[in-house]
């Protein structure tokens, strides 16, 4: 097997906590329109799976200003994308290793890139990601291959010789998809209805920091 030159990453839940910021978008519509603010345990599992989950939850799938409160979450989420979202413990050590090791490393999100540039602004990465592909980048979102396949071209990486991390299993099936190993961020947005196992990924871990000793199994 060849040597993995490219860490992938989602965003949401396997790079960066975003759920505080998230979850506080969603009760800030809920309260506007007088709804009962829902706990940050209820809703810290939805959050990888973008805004119109959290509506949803919020408000139901069926509710008439279903468009509305999307919009207003959205526009909240963007005015205050980085007040409590940091990265997740052990994951700049997780970064800078690699880098060390001359292991590039970039981030495919199925975020819109008007969300996920500022984010990663925020967060002091752009500059140092090789590839950032957003959910608009391409025609294609996960579970679809293509991001990843992308995010490959721009690292100047072969499928094999690179790992994509997520936390969902759209995550799992695109990276399997692509070609290449992909792993379970069991420290992400874990529902208790999940079942990672079944997933298909080459291997879960519970921290940023297992990800380096599969690293240097593989090379």
């Amino acid at each position: 097997m060849p040597k993995i030159k490219t860490v992938l990453f989602d965003l949401d839940g396997t790079l960066a906590d975003t759920a505080p910021d998230l979850a506080n978008a969603l009760n800030y519509v809920l309260e506007k329109h007088n709804y009962d603010p829902l706990p940050y345990e209820t809703i810290r599992p939805v959050v990888s799976h973008g805004g119109m989950a959290l509506v949803t939850l919020g408000f139901g799938e069926d509710h008439p200003q279903f468009d509305i409160f999307y919009k207003e979450l959205l526009a909240h989420y963007q005015d205050n994308i980085a007040k409590q979202t940091t990265l997740f413990p052990g994951m700049d050590e997780l970064l800078r290793e690699l880098e060390n090791k001359n292991i590039n490393w970039g981030v495919v999100t199925n975020k819109p890139a008007w969300l996920t540039v500022p984010l990663m602004d925020a967060l002091e990465l752009t500059s140092r990601a090789i590839t950032i592909v957003s959910g608009d980048t391409l025609e294609e979102r996960k579970p679809h291959p293509a991001p990843l396949l992308y995010a490959c071209e721009q690292a100047s990486s072969h499928a094999d010789e690179c790992v994509y991390v997520g936390d969902a299993e759209r995550d799992i099936e695109a990276g399997n998809r692509a070609g290449m190993l992909s792993l379970v961020a069991l420290f992400g947005y874990i529902a208790e209805s999940d079942n990672p196992e079944s997933w298909g990924a080459y291997a879960s871990v519970n921290s940023p920091q297992a990800i380096i000793p599969i690293i240097q199994s593989l090379n």
